[in-house]
């Protein structure tokens, strides 16, 4: 595979010393975003990147799937860059409550909904591609999601690639006895209610420093990248 650019990335930015315009051009990269509604009218935050040529003969599609508390974007997206200059048309959204998507924060209700909003997109991305072999990334919860769209659509995919596919929680991230069982019928009466009992994921999903660091800095709020995305809302066809 073409150089990973994870190298150049730095604890501030994953874009290293470089403007996120700057850091696309050098690698040659052409990457789009938009919103999309999805069936419940939630605006899903979705973006896309492939080589930058007039009429570059792409090998495939991939379709990436982030993991819990994660986005899209920032350090996740350096992967679909790598994968985008080795002949791939990549895309990926932000699942519900997370990154620039709406939804309460970190909260999902019913994971059956981010896969229906995962089918919706790249479904249409599919299409756009309909002679490519379609493939699918995901890390985390997002393998997880992974695993179920493969079952969903056991012949639409060519391949699929988990990462720590979240099966169940990894007992570094859950609360220290009693609470891991208090919890539980807490969360029946709150379920929104936000306890930091833990450490943030990021602080346990890396091992490097710099990426803890890293992880912990989101560049924008939903609403801000909502009013400053220049493509506006779309509905997921129009992908």
């Amino acid at each position: 595979m073409a150089h990973h650019p994870i190298h150049e990335a730095n604890e501030n930015s994953p874009y290293g010393n470089l403007t996120k315009e700057e850091f696309y051009q050098k690698h040659h990269i052409l990457h789009q975003e938009t919103f999309m509604l999805n069936k419940h009218h939630m605006k899903i935050f979705t973006q896309s990147w492939q080589p930058a040529a007039s009429n570059p003969q792409l090998k495939g599609v991939v379709g990436m799937i982030h993991g819990y508390t994660s986005e899209s974007g920032w350090l996740f997206e350096l992967s679909a860059v790598a994968i985008a200059k080795a002949g791939f048309f990549v895309c990926s959204l932000d699942l519900q409550g997370h990154g620039f998507s709406e939804g309460p924060r970190d909260h999902i209700t019913d994971v059956q909904s981010l896969v229906h909003d995962c089918l919706q997109y790249f479904d249409s991305a599919r299409a756009h591609h309909p002679n490519l072999p379609h493939f699918l990334y995901g890390e985390s919860l997002g393998a997880a999601i992974a695993i179920l769209i493969c079952l969903h659509q056991r012949t639409a995919w060519k391949g699929l690639i988990v990462s720590g596919a979240m099966c169940e929680i990894s007992s570094k991230f859950k609360p220290v006895w009693p609470l891991e069982k208090l919890l539980p019928p807490v969360a029946l009466v709150a379920p929104s209610w936000r306890i930091p009992i833990t450490r943030p994921p990021a602080s346990r999903s890396y091992r490097e420093n710099w990426k803890r660091k890293a992880g912990g800095k989101e560049p924008e709020s939903a609403d801000q990248r909502e009013a400053n995305c220049s493509d506006g809302i779309a509905a997921a066809e129009s992908v």
